[in-house]
């Protein structure tokens, strides 16, 4: 039995950059790191010839090309495994429509686990890039490669894209008090609402030959993000967000919606200087970014919303169980 345990993500600038029909002729760049909430995805032997599938449903199936889980039935076929195995994934939140990277998490940590379970490890750079031919190249995902990257490497990024398919993955280096101020800087709320981030997603891509100037503007944020960073500016980090986040919501209709914007606008007056909805938007969480004094004033003004404390996490995706037993 071969367990991994994979962290989902928070974006701070760049998104929209990492998405191919922008980053080959332009290039990208983002700003991300992986939290301490994850996907756990668990692979063992099976006795009989079948193929087990557990999620929010169970599967039972006599083929691969029968298995409904697209990410999983991809990564079992990419790793070449066809028969006598079972694999469950689980999270630590809900992880439809959170805006966390899950989907993405899900592949890495499901390519992660398998090629352990067949004695051939790999690098993140290998479950990044596997992982964006499944969901862009096989499934067709209108998705950028920001996700894959974070959840394979972890820790605080910056990650730049093309010109061309070149990825580089940078890490950010902070001092431990830096990433700890950082950490206690940022709040995430659920906004209540799940959405389909494929609709959003495939209006931004469409929309990207008119936006070019948009994602120029936001590229130039993730650059300027990463000095603020490295120079542990946070505040100004927290600015550049709040910019970040106007130009965000012009990229597709779906982005924002009046409940989401007075939302926002509550936090901006109790103290949180930028912050945006992860994720493609029209949903999931609410990432704020609110100096310690103001903490306080912002969870009161939203009380209404339900919490959900975070940390940095330092690792991407890992094996936290490999049990072989007798075989």
């Amino acid at each position: 039995m071969i367990v991994t345990q994979t962290p989902l993500r928070i974006s701070f600038l760049g998104g929209g950059t990492d998405f191919p029909d922008f980053y080959r002729q332009e290039g990208g760049c983002v700003v991300s790191s992986a939290i301490d909430k994850y996907i756990y995805v668990i692979i063992k032997q099976r006795f009989d010839e079948k193929i087990r599938v557990g999620y929010t449903r169970t599967e039972m199936v006599d083929s691969l090309d029968e298995v409904q889980h697209e990410l999983v039935r991809e990564s079992l076929r990419l790793t070449g495994i066809t028969r006598q195995v079972e694999v469950a994934t689980m999270g630590d939140i809900p992880s439809e429509g959170s805006g966390l990277g899950s989907s993405s998490t899900v592949t890495v940590g499901c390519l992660n686990a398998m090629h352990i379970y067949l004695g051939e490890p790999k690098d993140p750079e290998c479950l990044a890039a596997e992982a964006c031919a499944i969901e862009i190249d096989t499934l067709h995902k209108p998705i950028g490669k920001q996700d894959q990257y974070i959840a394979a490497y972890g820790g605080l990024r910056f990650i730049e894209f093309g010109p061309g398919e070149k990825v580089t993955v940078h890490r950010l280096h902070l001092s431990d008090r830096g990433y700890r101020r950082l950490s206690e800087s940022l709040l995430l709320f659920w906004t209540g609402t799940h959405r389909s981030a494929a609709t959003v997603l495939a209006e931004q891509k469409n929309n990207i030959p008119a936006r070019l100037e948009s994602l120029r503007l936001m590229k130039g944020l993730a650059i300027q993000a990463r000095a603020c960073l490295e120079a542990e500016e946070f505040d100004e980090l927290g600015l550049l967000m709040d910019q970040g986040w106007r130009y965000k919501k012009g990229l597709a209709s779906g982005v924002s919606n009046s409940a989401i914007d007075e939302m926002y606008a509550t936090a901006r007056r109790a103290g949180a200087l930028g912050g945006k909805i992860t994720g493609a938007g029209g949903g999931g969480f609410l990432l704020l970014y609110v100096p310690r004094h103001h903490q306080e004033n912002v969870r009161l003004a939203l009380r209404h919303l339900r919490e959900l404390p975070i940390a940095l996490e330092p690792d991407g995706s890992k094996v936290i169980l490999n049990f072989h037993g007798r075989r």
